[in-house]
């Protein structure tokens, strides 16, 4: 069985390399991961000679299909317990992330099948990321666009957020930024990149920070 430590490293180079569409460097690796990158260089040369990735030192990391399986599988293991949590326990968007971190680490191919099935075959979680089918197949694809490429005097609806930190989500709860809750662009500026938006007739300054973890569509008038 996978430990966690080797699912959490192929998930965040699935991840960070898109798929397998480009190489991931150690230094993003060990920034995502947290973790120096001395202990990138001793990973990836184990989860290399077990053929999970292709590694080459100074060169960057690239999942092979063996790692992509694994990772997708966990992924797909961290979805539904999401979305399981939400739906089923009631837990708020901005609480099921860690938990949903430490179960799909010990979770069966049976039971998350069972939770698909209860849940009725999802095709997105709470945060609006793509849930894989048992087969490793997304049920949708992304059909959006960074909040960072919004302009001014158009409107959008936010359809998916990077998940990872709670203080995060909470402040997106606190202003009832939502999935598919629709927002206008006041005002974009130049010089820091952050935006002033209107949700609800309620005007909030959004920086940079923020919007990079936020990605919408426009809606067409």
């Amino acid at each position: 069985m996978a430990t966690i430590s080797k699912e959490n490293y192929l998930k965040a180079i699935y991840t960070l390399g898109e798929g397998n569409s480009k190489l991931v460097s150690s230094t993003s690796l060990a920034k995502e991961l947290n973790v120096s990158k001395a202990a990138i260089s001793e990973m990836a040369s184990r989860l290399a000679g077990q053929g999970f990735i292709d590694y080459k030192k100074y060169k960057g990391i690239k999942i092979l299909s063996k790692g992509k399986k694994l990772a997708i599988s966990v992924i797909r293991k961290h979805r539904l317990w999401e979305l399981f949590l939400v739906d089923s326990l009631g837990l708020s968007w901005d609480e099921v992330h860690n938990e949903a971190e430490k179960l799909e680490h010990c979770t069966t191919d049976f039971l998350i099948d069972k939770i698909d099935e209860h849940l009725k075959f999802p095709k997105t979680d709470p945060h609006g990321d793509p849930i894989p089918n048992k087969n490793g197949d997304f049920r949708t694809v992304w059909n959006d666009m960074s909040m960072k490429e919004c302009v001014e005097n158009k409107s959008y609806s936010i359809v998916r957020v990077n998940d990872r930190s709670d203080d995060f989500m909470k402040y997106l709860s606190k202003i009832k930024f939502l999935l598919n809750k629709e927002f206008i662009v006041i005002e974009k500026l130049a010089f820091d990149g952050s935006l002033k938006i209107e949700i609800d007739k309620i005007k909030h300054m959004l920086s940079e920070k923020i919007i990079e973890n936020i990605f919408v569509r426009e809606i067409k008038n």
